[in-house]
């Protein structure tokens, strides 16, 4: 096989090296760990960031790309390998081929047969308009009334499967872990379901279709899976380029005051009067319009998608920094006119010392609380913009994409409904997850919320 880098794999391994870093750091600071671990000492806590870190492990196995090597055609001698042009993760291999299922158009979930009627031949050689049989779902029944005790049955065995491999990933951190006073069981009990859904997951869809397929008939279970990748890094990389510019913005206009404060109220002003999803929309057709005109710099259809989609990441970041430059403006006029600032100053400590030390500490838990509130409003507006047709590029496994195809199938009688339920259920998951991990972190790092505490 041959690896393959995207920039957004390179991107999301940057991410994980960041957050190892991150909460390494967090050792040596002892009032930073304190208030994590008031974070992670609830249930909800440990259960939110667990479901979060399974989206995360799922991006990460679905960044790992290689294209893999062709066997040379007959009667031809050479050394040279060549390698297709369908670039595979990892996240594929342990899929086992789910993605490489395709049936004719769409089909209801676990059915046997097609979901449109076909022309036909019948036994005796007449036309006949019927439902097809499907390719890949019940082949190795006799007889369809055998459905439900099939399923059954292999559910039970995938579910012994799923048990004993929690048993295997759980063992050791309850070795490491059973004198921590943190509830970490609720972690376990979150991990035992995602490795059982995953392994019966995995056994089912080699004989079904779980969620169905499309009118491609692709398999929705898998392309539900594969909008993981796409919705975490998207939210995650458009926050991070958003922060920097709110930060340094709202941290300058409320220090210094003055002309730069009328020069930041008068950006975000001006970038709030003008309507979002237009300025993206059009952002994105420009890039659209380069990368159709310089073709030569991208070798494969995936690297083109990739470039498409890193750009959307920086044009929502570039564009959503108003709302969380105000917030943090405010917070830092307020502390500004504090006593112990005004002290710092009396005693000429330098503007640099006193924003480092004083002003950002204390707006740390609006950047925290505004992180996860905006990556869940960013996976939310990919829906959205692939609902307009300026999303997320076709090719890649998107949320929003599914959305986008699944407008016209409720209209139908009977109504298609199951591909707006994959893509609904596993996005209402993660920003479901991101939210109550954010009202935790809020409560943890909010210093009026602290006081309270400390009152009570």
């Amino acid at each position: 096989m041959k690896p393959v880098l995207l920039w957004s794999d390179a991107l999301i391994f940057m991410l994980v090296v960041a957050l190892i870093l991150f909460f390494y750091k967090l050792r040596q600071d002892p009032q930073t760990r304190e208030r994590w671990g008031e974070v992670f000492s609830s249930r909800l806590g440990m259960v939110a960031f667990t479901v979060i870190l399974t989206y995360v492990g799922v991006a990460l196995l679905d960044s790992m790309h290689f294209r893999k090597a062709l066997e040379n055609p007959e009667g031809l001698q050479t050394d040279e390998i060549f390698y297709d042009n369908k670039v595979t993760s990892a996240l594929d291999v342990m899929l086992q081929g789910m993605g490489d299922r395709f049936e004719r158009t769409y089909s209801a979930p676990f059915a046997l047969i097609s979901f449109e009627k076909k022309n036909m031949k019948d036994d005796e050689g007449n036309s006949i308009r019927d439902y097809p049989e499907l390719e890949h779902a019940g082949t190795h029944l006799s007889d369809a009334s055998q459905q439900l005790a099939d399923v059954m049955a292999k559910t039970l065995v995938a579910l012994m499967w799923g048990l004993l491999f929690s048993l295997l990933a759980i063992f050791p951190q309850w070795l490491l872990l059973r004198s921590s006073p943190n509830p970490w069981y609720a972690s376990w009990g979150v991990q035992a379901v995602v490795i059982c859904f995953f392994t019966w997951l995995i056994c089912i869809s080699h004989h079904y279709h779980v969620l169905g397929t499309d009118r491609g008939g692709a398999d929705v279970a898998y392309q539900s899976l594969k909008g993981i990748r796409t919705g975490v890094l998207l939210g995650t990389l458009s926050t991070l380029i958003m922060l920097p510019i709110a930060v340094t913005l709202g941290v300058s206009a409320g220090y210094f005051k003055g002309w730069i404060d009328d020069l930041v109220q008068y950006l975000y002003t001006t970038l709030s009067s003008i309507p979002s999803i237009l300025l993206i929309a059009a952002s994105v057709l420009l890039f659209q319009v380069y990368i159709d005109l310089n073709p030569d710099f991208f070798s494969i259809g995936m690297e083109k998608a990739d470039a498409r989609f890193i750009a959307l990441c920086f044009i929502l970041g570039v564009t959503s920094w108003s709302t969380l430059c105000r917030l943090i403006r405010a917070e830092t006029l307020k502390i500004s006119q504090l006593g112990y600032v005004q002290a710092a100053h009396a005693f000429g400590v330098s503007h640099t010392r006193i924003l480092t030390r004083h002003i950002l500490p204390n707006v740390v838990h609006i950047i925290l609380i505004t992180f996860v509130l905006d990556f869940s409003a960013l996976v939310l507006a990919e829906a959205v913009l692939s609902y307009i047709g300026v999303g997320i590029d076709p090719s890649m496994g998107s949320w929003g994409n599914m959305i986008n195809g699944a407008r016209s199938e409720l209209s139908r009688e009977p109504a298609i409904w199951w591909t707006l339920t994959g893509a609904f259920f596993f996005m209402f998951i993660l920003v479901l997850a991101a939210n109550l991990f954010s009202d935790l972190v809020r409560d943890a790092f909010d210093p009026r919320t602290a006081s309270r505490r400390s009152e009570s």
